[in-house]
């Protein structure tokens, strides 16, 4: 049941984190997504579409919506939004908070090996020849110059065709454990390619990995600009919300 927040908020979210903030909210307040995936239709808060033309664009809207702090609970590697948000509250004189959701650990067992960017992954990738992509949308720019004895899956919100060297799942988690072990079982994936996202949603991926002794690349978290206040988790997040001073309910 949405409850009174006193300042007018602007979420800008697309991740299972900010969908239970969003959840809370009133009539008062927006919450924003770039339109890929399910848009909710069942929030009391009103709910926005569609980018904003960069931090310049941002800044905008939130003068003109009356915006009075900003939300940044996008996904970890969305790092040109974090930087527009973080501008933008600064030239619009508002606060800007962000989740700032820690990474998994390896731990005992794991074959975690962190690659830079697209080049390096492609070059740790070179020995293995039944990839698992759960990078998101990238891969899809990279199909034709998959290399010959390589055949990759990949797993993404929306469909995809893909082509004769490369299965598109279209799926959305959270992922339990035992579909995430049958998955991996009929499609004797050699190597799982993940982002380092951090949270429960997706990290049974990891743990099959781990019991199947399969290597994991991990691509390296960009740098996330300082904002007022950052939270490591959505509760302690919505906590400082209920403790700002009274006014706009």
């Amino acid at each position: 049941m949405p409850q009174a927040v006193s300042k007018r908020i602007l979420l800008l979210g697309g991740v299972g984190d900010a969908l239970a903030i969003a959840r809370r909210l009133g009539p008062a307040h927006v919450y924003s997504l770039a339109g890929l995936g399910k848009v909710p239709q069942d929030l009391a808060c009103q709910v926005r579409v569609g980018g904003f033309g960069g931090a310049e664009g941002l800044t905008d809207f939130i003068r003109t919506e009356g915006i009075e702090l900003l939300l940044d609970i996008t996904h970890p590697y969305a790092a040109q939004i974090s930087a527009n948000a973080a501008r933008a509250a600064q030239l619009a004189g508002i606060a800007c908070w962000a989740l700032r959701r820690p990474g998994w650990q390896a731990g005992a067992g794991d074959d975690w090996r962190e690659v830079a960017g697209w080049d390096a992954l492609i070059q740790e990738l070179e020995p293995f020849r039944k990839p698992f992509f759960t990078l998101g949308r990238e891969p899809l720019e990279h199909l034709a110059a998959i290399p010959t004895g390589q055949f990759w899956t990949l797993r993404l919100l929306d469909a995809h065709p893909g082509n004769a060297r490369a299965r598109i799942i279209a799926s959305r988690g959270p992922f339990s454990l035992q579909d995430e072990r049958a998955l991996f079982a009929a499609e004797s994936f050699d190597v799982l390619i993940s982002k380092n996202s951090g949270g429960a949603a997706t990290e049974a991926k990891l743990r099959v990995a781990r019991e199947r002794g399969l290597p994991v690349l991990l691509l390296a978290r960009p740098e996330l600009p300082e904002v007022e206040r950052a939270f490591a988790d959505p509760e302690s997040l919505w906590q400082a919300l209920q403790e700002l001073p009274s006014g706009l309910a």
